[in-house]
């Protein structure tokens, strides 16, 4: 099978806080959240990554195929769990606690790639947090960065920066180094400022257009995104709603965005769709279970004012 998007990364169990102080189970971690978000938007989407052999990782696997996500490039191992976070709701937004270490995912390396579902692969899609939660997995990535460039695929790269994970220094060392190498990239705007210890929006995607970027979607939470191509840049506004639950905002930006792109879209129009389905996947609680297809996507756009 040929992916339109093939996504790497770790996927973890999630349990959201609820109002009530209950905590909902459900499905998360980035890449794999940006998976879920393209397939729903219409692109052919597969997923690159380790399980546990164990409930968690099954529920991964039920979900992915409900999804229409292709699993051939997903490997269950007996010697290791499948990751868990919890979400926690409070003044200063929402919070995440991680049990992660050891998993799965993290003790994949360059020899576990799949070269050619990579090398077939129209863009690849990594973040901070494929690469921060090992040498291994950070080795990974630049290894299936290089198959996928060299076979003529593009690679799509969110920021995603948990100092959790790793110190700030050795964060934006390996970061901009995979930016490098990337033809999308896909920064937020707190994440960036930290990287780059600049201010300014269009200062920011100055930085990474000049590590080479095609296309950067600087995303600014509620203002939208800035997006910049070396020929024209343009903010995109946000779309209001009345938002409940952030979390995986972000992961649906970089779906949509994706998706659009392999559907023909310029970065501009793509973006605009793409806060759209963002904006709606805030309206309920956890990562997945908010996240539009792409048919609420068009209605609520076709509802916006000129």
């Amino acid at each position: 099978m040929t992916h339109d998007i093939l996504c790497f990364g770790e996927p973890m169990l999630e349990f959201n806080q609820q109002p009530d102080g209950r905590y909902l189970p459900g499905h998360g971690g980035d890449t794999s959240n940006c998976a879920i978000a393209a397939a729903r938007q219409g692109a052919r989407v597969g997923y690159v990554t380790h399980l546990g052999a164990d409930a968690f990782g099954d529920s991964f696997m039920s979900l992915w195929r409900d999804e229409g996500i292709d699993t051939s490039c997903v490997r269950q191992v007996p010697d290791a769990h499948t990751g868990a976070y919890f979400v926690t709701h409070g003044d200063g937004g929402h919070q995440f606690s991680y049990f992660r270490a050891g998993s799965a995912s993290s003790r994949m390396g360059p020899q576990d790639l799949p070269r050619n579902a990579l090398e077939q692969t129209r863009i690849l899609h990594v973040s901070g947090i494929s690469q921060a939660i090992s040498e291994s997995a950070a080795d990974a990535v630049f290894e299936a960065i290089d198959l996928v460039r060299a076979a003529g695929g593009r690679v799509s790269y969110d920021t995603n920066l948990r100092l959790k994970l790793w110190p700030l220094a050795r964060a934006r060392a390996v970061i901009h180094a995979a930016m490098a190498q990337c033809d999308i990239a896909l920064p937020g705007l707190e994440d960036a400022q930290q990287l780059t210890g600049l201010t300014d929006p269009d200062a920011i995607a100055d930085v990474y257009l000049k590590l080479g970027a095609g296309i950067v979607a600087l995303t600014l939470g509620a203002e939208g995104t800035l997006v910049a191509t070396p020929d024209d840049r343009r903010r995109i506004g946000g779309r209001q709603v009345t938002a409940v639950d952030a979390t995986a905002a972000g992961d649906t930006f970089d779906g949509a965005f994706l998706a659009r792109l392999v559907a023909g879209d310029d970065p501009f129009v793509a973006a605009r769709y793409a806060n759209a389905a963002a904006a709606l996947s805030t309206q309920g609680y956890g990562a997945v279970a908010p996240m539009p297809h792409r048919a609420a996507v068009e209605d609520f756009l076709s509802k916006e004012h000129p």
